[in-house]
């Protein structure tokens, strides 16, 4: 009975998805002016911040059918994209606010915004005059933030039948929405590569750049390693860096039999070899976890790390730069936050050069790894 109750419920979750459209990405040479310090980063963060603002107010017009249609959803939750919405709504205010202390060396899209009824008005009149310094920027930045939003309000109408990033199902989860302004965490998933692979390259090139990041580690993957490496070898490959664990095997934790085991198996095999490195941190494949989890998670002594920029780069259709344009885009938009990228991915080689040399003087900062576990 159990069974089939769950097969049930798993073919109504899943006649309720349609096939997701191509993930959002700007082209950042559209915008005419290098990032070479922190008010150029606020000028395009207010910009950002304005035209996604615009795409959320637009999005309030339809109702829940003409939803349904624009996501590509048979049925959705309101009470879960309303929620979100309202979310978002104040994370964009005080964005703005951030972004606007420095006005007064810098007036571009600088607006009377003193509350939430002043950022509406002003988003809802947003626009770019067809002979401003900004006009080539101006639609393609308007399409990425109607795309991205699109794929926020999808996440959040599934929410919580198909659980994501996007929401919390208890306080032994975070996202990195608590961060200090201009803060940002690079993490990395489903490693370490076959030896040799792209983890090594990744890790050596943070600490020549002398930045931690938090690896999201499979167990299986690590027995791999060790498998053909000594446990020397594995420590020198993570020295200075953070290690939390995706579980065994790359798979949905959410109905999975033994997704308890996969944590603890996954978890003692990371502290045994590597409890230096080790974070008491699990990052759920495909953001996919139980409602239900939290009490687990807290007889663990483990956290559940989420993530609010997520670079699409397990997606075919985006090139490493479009990769790392739409991180920095959403940089840009969210103004602190947790970075996801995967480090199988070989896109990561290029990608993260670009965005590190892309911020280099905007005057953000990398968070310790160490910190991640401490929200």
């Amino acid at each position: 009975m159990r069974i089939a109750l769950f097969l049930s419920a798993w073919l109504v979750c899943l006649s309720a998805v349609a096939a997701p459209t191509e993930p959002a990405t700007l082209d950042r040479s559209t915008w005419p002016e290098q990032l070479i310090s922190p008010v150029l980063f606020d000028v395009a963060s207010r910009a950002e911040i304005l035209t996604f603002a615009h795409a959320l107010l637009s999005s309030e017009a339809l109702d829940e059918r003409a939803l349904s249609q624009r996501l590509g959803l048979k049925i959705i939750n309101m009470d879960a994209v309303d929620t979100v919405r309202q979310r978002m709504w104040q994370r964009l205010l005080a964005n703005y606010n951030f972004a606007q202390q420095s006005c007064d060396q810098d007036a571009s899209f600088c607006y009377y915004v003193d509350g939430m009824d002043s950022l509406r008005e002003q988003a809802g009149k947003f626009e770019i005059a067809p002979d401003s310094f900004y006009v080539d920027w101006a639609e393609p930045s308007a399409e990425f933030h109607r795309t991205y939003l699109d794929e926020q309000l999808r996440l959040a109408a599934l929410f919580p039948q198909i659980g994501s990033e996007i929401e919390l199902f208890s306080d032994r989860e975070f996202n990195g929405g608590g961060m200090n302004d201009r803060l940002f965490m690079l993490t990395f998933d489903s490693g370490p590569t076959q030896l040799p692979g792209t983890t090594d390259w990744l890790t050596d090139y943070l600490r020549k750049q002398s930045v931690s990041a938090t690896f999201f580690v499979l167990g299986n993957s690590v027995q791999a390693r060790l498998d053909k490496q000594s446990v020397q070898a594995l420590q020198a490959l993570y020295k200075g860096q953070c290690l939390g664990v995706q579980g065994w095997e790359y798979r949905s934790h959410s109905h999975w039999t033994d997704w308890q085991d996969s944590i603890v198996r996954s978890s003692a095999l990371v502290k045994k070899v590597l409890p230096d490195n080790y974070v008491p941190l699990f990052r759920p494949p495909y953001g996919h976890r139980r409602a239900d989890s939290g009490a687990f998670f807290e007889a663990q002594g483990m956290q559940v790390a989420l993530w609010n920029i997520d670079s699409q780069d397990l997606a075919g259709s985006l090139s490493a730069e479009q990769s790392a344009q739409r991180v920095l885009s959403l940089m840009l938009l969210w103004r602190h936050g947790v970075i996801s990228f995967h480090d199988t991915q070989s896109k990561v080689r290029s990608a993260l050069p670009w965005l590190m040399k892309a911020t280099a003087q905007s005057g953000l900062g990398w968070q310790e790894c160490s910190a991640l576990a401490q929200p």
